[in-house]
């Protein structure tokens, strides 16, 4: 089933549509799953429609294909700020949003992570708080999810086979005392599933699946929701504001057309999944006399708890050819680490991911700005080499924020984000035990040398619109709507309280599932 655009379907002047905002992980199972609940929807992603059968096994000329490059800022003390000032979020610009980049591993969050304050206790310099729903009651939409995208492990689906990266990974894992070394749970498919075929191994997950293997709303949530006749997806189509009447209710949106006309989409709902820097951006720049602080913002927590996870890398080099870009990136999960353990010296946990860098990238991220005899030998031993990736919960905290440079404006004159990240001590320990631990895998398996990465441009953008129980703390309840404006929705990975240790996306998905049968009910009693 192949995604179409640009087919118009419902007036601008339709008031009894659902607008979403953005077509990723959250925003396009949203759109998807209440078309095929008869409720008509149209879909707004600022990115181009590229179909999975153009994109590119190359890093560079695919990250010019996907990537959001718009403007954007970076303030404050983490190193990101320093090595990529301009580049703070590794994010796409398509119609399918990242869900076309991520690499795939889907895993649920712990009950235990849903009661961070609770679990954590009140750390000095952060701003934890309980999740106001529980992982009970996640679990049922958590199987949904599984079974739509065909995790690996779950409902029957046999795990992803092992690359070399992985298999060195095992051998040191099971040296260190490690039993919890898999392929891992992966929204990749490792049998022909849902008119899918398996994975080839192709190795450029992020580049997007060519072959369509791995689950991506591009091809599956939206193409599906289309189908019904009750959805329209309109690319490059960039929301600027989001408006509302007198009584402060949403009636709709002001985008930019691909011809860069000013278009007015009017709604009866609004669902913003623009992602957790443009999502929060959205609300800001929506100022009015109403809301003078962005919409939903009374609590000022719109942009607020900023969480990317607390990543770095270690990679190793062997006497024997590991040939790390070969296979599925990050069908490899360490997950001992996760466990909650605060004898280590920081509270949360981390996993250990498989991962694999082409040569262009390898080169730019292994050590930002490095240069002579060290870094062309680590080049040289590049087919020699392993690598894995350290994803673990970093701590929500008030200053780190999204907030508006007004000195920088984007294509269409509008303020862009800035970025503002302090590591927090819990942090910064987090981080260098996994160095520690990701090294000491490697020595264990036989490593020659190892290198230890800092952070890249983040994919985990999480926060900013936070779920809470009282409105005096977040931006929105438990199924994502806006505790100022009952018809505003948040509905991508900023709505989350806390980050946890794992990757976010399958979570996302989880919550779209749930929000559709939120709004339907909410909508079939005309309460929204």
């Amino acid at each position: 089933m192949a995604v179409q655009g640009n087919k118009i379907q419902f007036a601008n002047d339709d008031a009894d549509v659902v607008v979403v905002i953005g077509s990723g992980a959250g925003g396009g199972t949203l759109a998807g799953e209440l078309a095929k609940k008869g409720i008509d929807v149209v879909l707004l992603e600022a990115g181009k429609l590229t179909p999975n059968s153009a994109f590119l096994p190359d890093e560079w000329a695919s990250f010019k294909q996907l990537a959001w490059q718009d403007k954007r800022t970076a303030s404050g003390t983490w190193q990101v700020a320093r090595d990529f000032p301009t580049l703070p979020a590794w994010i796409c610009k398509t119609v399918g949003g990242t869900s076309v980049h991520w690499a795939g591993a889907a895993l649920r969050i712990q009950p235990h992570e849903f009661k961070t304050l609770t679990t954590y206790g009140n750390l000095p310099g952060t701003n934890l708080l309980d999740w106001p729903l529980t992982r009970a009651e996640m679990d049922p939409y958590y199987d949904r999810a599984e079974d739509k995208m065909g995790v690996t492990r779950t409902h029957g689906t046999p795990g992803l086979p092992g690359n070399n990266n992985f298999k060195v990974m095992y051998a040191g894992a099971t040296k260190l005392g490690y039993q919890q070394c898999s392929t891992g749970h992966m929204a990749i498919n490792s049998v022909v599933r849902d008119g899918r075929t398996h994975c080839m191994q192709r190795g450029f997950c992020f580049q997007g699946c060519f072959f369509g293997a791995k689950w991506s709303s591009l091809y599956t949530e939206i193409p599906q929701g289309q189908a019904t006749g009750h959805m329209e997806l309109r690319p490059e189509s960039q929301v600027v504001r989001i408006e509302h009447d007198r009584q402060g209710k949403v009636t709709g949106v002001l985008y930019y057309d691909a011809g860069g006309r000013l278009m007015r989409q009017k709604a009866r709902l609004v669902a913003l999944a623009c992602n957790s820097l443009e999502s929060p951006r959205l609300l800001l720049n929506s100022e009015s006399a109403m809301f003078p602080d962005g919409l939903a913002n009374s609590s000022g927590q719109v942009g607020r708890n900023y969480m990317r996870h607390t990543t770095a890398s270690v990679f190793a080099s062997f006497a024997d050819k590991v040939e790390m870009f070969k296979g599925t990136t990050m069908a490899g999960i360490i997950s001992d680490e996760s466990a909650f353990d605060p004898k280590r010296g920081f509270v949360g946990g981390y996993h250990m991911e498989t991962i694999s860098l082409g040569l262009p990238f390898y080169t730019s991220f292994l050590k930002p700005g490095a240069w002579g005899a060290d870094f062309a030998k680590a080049i040289d031993a590049y087919a020699y080499t392993a690598g894995l990736w350290v994803v673990g919960e970093d701590m929500p905290r008030e200053t780190n924020r999204i907030t508006l440079n007004q000195d920088v404006k984007d294509q269409f004159g509008i303020p862009v984000a800035d970025v503002h990240v302090d590591d927090h001590p819990n942090d910064v320990a987090m981080r260098e035990h996994g160095f520690r631990q990701g090294a000491a895998v490697y020595l264990a398996a036989g490593a020659k040398q190892t290198y230890l990465v800092p952070p890249y441009p983040s994919t985990h953008n999480l926060g900013t619109n936070r779920m809470s129980e009282r409105p005096a703390d977040g931006v929105c309840n438990k199924h994502g709507q806006s505790h100022d404006i009952p018809n505003l929705f948040i509905s991508d990975g900023s709505q989350f309280t806390t980050g946890a240790a794992e990757n976010p996306t399958l979570t996302i998905v989880t919550l779209a599932l749930r929000q559709a049968d939120y709004i339907a009910g909410q909508m079939g009693q005309h309460a929204i």
